[in-house]
């Protein structure tokens, strides 16, 4: 499958795009709002990153306790019932003052039921599309992610100028419940992929299946580490510009929605093994402008550049897919997003500390350096003959 065409009248992915899109409108819309409530009301860059990215320091437990349910629960119902959580818990979130504490409890109950939610999603995505239109289908995905990222974070920051935090952050909690409602009337009922209960005992047996592997291992690696010590840069946006995050947020969308579209349309897949490196150095090699403390158009340049390396979770995630066996793709890839995630929200605690004690555009500096170690040490682990023939197909190790 290698038309935009095709991929669209392939059946339910339409209903399914578009609710997943009108979930990350309503992420971006949200997490925005809520970044700019707290450090208004706190003055800290630390606690508005961790507003912002706390619900990925929770995945680590869904990844823990709650990920065989990715594959074990229906995907319809599972999908539906998440977008109405997330609408309540953000509804919550704009209530009159609410303790930080109090949000912060929200913030992290969102990220551990998010956790469960990002294994269903790609799950059910890898059944909707044939094998050779996983890709494909990925790459559109991200892309409604990054274009609902421009859209929301300039939406966002028009509307944080006209109305309260709070009453954007209802806004977000309406198209929360767009987004469950498109899940109900848009999808299949479909059974779940694979037998048996959610539960403790699964989750850790299917973990351990999946990083008993060395090449998955360093794939979960790659796909975690490199790309969460960027987002730490991501998370220092609001303390860096507060008057003009928005214009960062969607320069890096705009820069993501072109990598996602040229390497899942126009790159030949015998070529797309050897692009995750180089990728994610792209990534994160601009931020290291930021040591001069640019203004608003070259930090802007900057950032929009360096999301185009984001485009690396696509041929990371194809590598997976050829290393995972089709019954535990959805615990496989929720452990991708449960991970990626975590590291993210840990990357974010650790941007805002640096940042907390020196300045946002040394913590940017900072976490951009780490990040371009990490990526090396990684590439220098890899196998070069294997990567170079292409993917394995998938093993149980």
């Amino acid at each position: 499958m290698r038309s935009y065409r095709q991929l669209f009248r392939t059946r339910e992915f339409t209903p399914f795009f578009l609710s997943y899109a009108a979930f990350n409108a309503a992420l971006t819309i949200g997490g925005l709002s809520l970044a700019t409530l707290v450090y208004r009301t706190t003055d800290s860059p630390l606690l508005a990153a961790l507003s912002m990215f706390g619900p990925q320091l929770a995945q680590v437990l869904g990844a823990t306790f709650l990920l065989s349910g990715a594959d074990r629960l229906p995907p319809r119902a599972t999908l539906a019932g998440t977008g109405l959580a997330f609408a309540a818990l953000t509804a919550v979130l704009a209530l009159p003052g609410l303790p930080v504490r109090a949000v912060f409890a929200v913030v992290l109950l969102q990220g551990l039921i998010a956790s469960l939610g990002g294994g269903v999603t790609g799950g059910l995505l890898n059944e909707i599309l044939p094998k050779d239109g996983f890709v494909l289908g990925r790459s559109v995905f991200n892309m409604a992610s990054g274009l609902m990222q421009v859209l929301g974070f300039a939406m966002g920051g028009a509307l944080l100028a006209l109305l309260s935090p709070r009453t954007c952050l209802l806004l977000a909690a309406t198209l929360y419940a767009v987004e469950a409602l498109g899940y109900r009337l848009g999808l299949s009922a479909r059974p779940p992929r694979a037998s048996g209960r959610l539960s403790v005992a699964a989750t850790w047996r299917n973990n351990a299946f999946l990083w008993s592997s060395r090449p998955r291992r360093l794939t979960y690696l790659g796909l975690w580490v490199p790309n969460g010590l960027v987002v730490g840069c991501d998370s220092l946006y609001v303390s860096y510009a507060p008057h003009t995050a928005g214009a960062l947020f969607a320069s890096g969308a705009l820069g993501m929605f072109v990598g996602d579209v040229v390497v899942g349309r126009f790159v030949p897949p015998a070529l797309r093994p050897r692009l995750a490196t180089p990728l994610l150095l792209l990534l994160a090699t601009p931020y290291l402008v930021f040591v001069s403390r640019p203004g608003v158009v070259l930090a802007a340049l900057a950032v929009c550049l360096s999301n185009v390396g984001f485009a690396a979770s696509l041929v990371q995630l194809e590598r997976l897919m050829s290393l995972t066996p089709d019954d535990m793709a959805g615990h496989a890839l929720g452990l991708r997003s449960s991970g990626m995630l975590t590291m993210q929200g840990v990357a974010a605690a650790l941007a805002g500390t640096v940042a907390q004690l020196t300045s946002p555009a040394t913590g940017m500096t900072v976490m951009a350096a780490a990040s371009i170690a990490v990526t090396l040490a990684l590439a220098g682990l890899q196998r070069p003959s294997r990567m170079a023939r292409g993917w394995p197909k998938h093993h149980r190790a």
